[in-house]
């Protein structure tokens, strides 16, 4: 990939101007995407200029395709750390994806997608669920940052699924937060599995159900019908580090 000169894009909608003060220092659902082959790991997805930005769902999947197949077969580039890289940075950020993610420390975007400084932003919580906060954040990342695509991201052995799946059974109460979690995730119980296989059932219908109601946001369904994003489901095995998409 060529490099080019950076563009500057003027600030735009001045009706949110007070939200991007507030954060400056921070400074289709899916149909027919996938995570396709991966591109040859090559010196110059090292260091991207910001021209080299995905702009589209497609282009943007494909970036992350290219990243979790080099994590899975430990050819890390670990790209965009450089004290140049951290200089422009200082600029502003153009993150090319977001990913909504599980708060399991054995999943941390970045390197599971093998990218660097300003290329996600993330937000994480326990089984991907929704509230203000994460809508809030997610919305941010798509209007004022103009991110073509968010991938909701679970993963084997969540273990907030886990405990949804145990507290339904038993009838068990939990702490009062975790209880919260676990009330967002019954709805996608599986009951047609059993043991282990209602959790593993259970994590692909939670994370379709959050990627569904994603992609019904008001402040979200406009883009995703002119296919300027897409929201998508992918989840994430601990035994071969390999992300795929749902349908």
């Amino acid at each position: 990939m060529q490099s080019n000169t950076r563009t500057h894009v003027p600030p735009q909608r001045s009706r949110r101007s007070l939200l991007r003060t507030a954060v400056a220092g921070t400074a289709a659902a899916g149909a027919g995407l996938a995570l396709g082959p991966a591109f040859p790991a090559s010196a110059a997805t090292r260091e991207l200029e910001s021209t080299d930005r995905p702009t589209t769902p497609a282009q943007a999947l494909r970036r992350l395709a290219a990243g979790n197949q080099r994590w899975r077969t430990y050819r890390q580039e670990h790209p965009h750390e450089s004290a140049s890289v951290r200089r422009r940075l200082t600029q502003g950020q153009e993150p090319f994806a977001m990913v909504l993610g599980c708060v399991d420390s054995r999943v941390p975007p970045e390197l599971v997608f093998d990218q660097g400084l300003g290329d996600l932003l993330t937000v994480r919580s326990a089984g991907e669920v929704l509230d203000e906060a994460v809508l809030g954040s997610i919305a941010y990342g798509v209007l004022e940052l103009h991110i073509p695509l968010v991938l909701v991201l679970a993963h084997q052995s969540c273990g907030a699924v886990s405990a949804a799946v145990h507290a339904d059974e038993t009838g068990e109460p939990l702490p009062a937060h975790i209880q919260y979690l676990a009330d967002q995730i019954r709805p996608s119980i599986d009951h047609s599995q059993h043991g282990e296989a209602r959790i593993d059932a259970t994590v692909n219908a939670h994370v379709r159900a959050v990627r569904r109601r994603l992609a019904a946001e008001p402040d979200l369904a406009g883009k995703v019908a002119t296919g300027e994003l897409a929201v998508v489901a992918a989840r994430y095995e601990l035994r071969d580090q390999h992300v795929r998409t749902l349908s």
